[in-house]
């Protein structure tokens, strides 16, 4: 119990916040860039997913069911078996396959599948009449899809988008392990490799406020739209 309160006072220590500060940044930086690209694709996937379904506006379906079999396949494998695979990627498209910019293409490639599938089913949530009503009325696909079919989503979309976010957290912290930094390398290298539990601590505490962080943003976000909806 003493060793606890030990290494829990020496959780705020210059010392160990010299290391965990620059990670924080680190994570942050990751988690940023990683959410764009995961929020840009994953929505144009998503909304191809339901536009070429057999009851979509334009169904297509075996261009359907080659993308929907993509996806699926990069939502079956592991984050870390992702992660191993598209390190040679990073080295060809910024020359380096170490360091938290490398690792942001393996964090994409984990992310962006599950969050495509995330918008089909918000969008999916949405009464197809409202999509036959606007069809009807002579509005082009993309009129459709930019004032009727995401409008109506958005809510879904916001909170599927706030679990997105939060797996990129999570995942940036396993891509520490092979070599990106932030807070997932701390943890190893220093809190389990070398025994240090203050570091253990201060980085997972770290995540969790991240991640509870996003959580509030995205349903009050979400709540917000709502209840301003109600209101009109």
């Amino acid at each position: 119990m003493n060793s606890f309160f030990e290494s829990l006072r020496g959780s705020i220590s210059g010392e160990v916040w010299s290391i965990v500060g620059p990670s924080i940044l680190q994570t942050l930086y990751m988690t940023l860039l990683t959410t764009i690209l995961t929020g840009i694709f994953g929505l144009i996937l998503g909304i191809a997913l339901v536009l070429t379904d057999r009851d979509g506006l334009h169904p297509l379906r075996a261009f359907n069911s080659v993308l929907g079999a993509v996806i699926n396949a990069l939502r079956s494998m592991p984050s870390v078996i992702i992660i191993i695979l598209t390190l040679p990627l990073s080295r060809l498209i910024i020359g380096i396959s170490y360091g938290p910019s490398a690792c942001i293409v393996a964090l994409a490639f984990t992310c962006i599948p599950m969050y495509a599938r995330l918008v089909e089913n918000s969008i999916l949530e949405v009464p197809k009449g409202k999509f036959e009503a606007a069809k009807a009325m002579g509005s082009h696909t993309a009129a459709i899809v930019f004032k009727v079919m995401l409008p109506e989503a958005l809510p879904n979309l916001i909170r599927s988008f706030t679990i997105a976010v939060i797996a990129v957290i999570s995942t940036t912290a396993l891509a520490g392990s092979f070599g990106a930094g932030g807070l997932g390398d701390v943890a190893v290298r220093y809190g389990y490799q070398r025994f240090r539990v203050d570091m253990l601590i201060d980085s997972v505490a770290s995540l969790v406020v991240l991640v509870t962080v996003v959580q509030i943003a995205g349903n009050s976000i979400a709540k917000g739209i709502l209840k301003k909806r109600h209101l009109l």
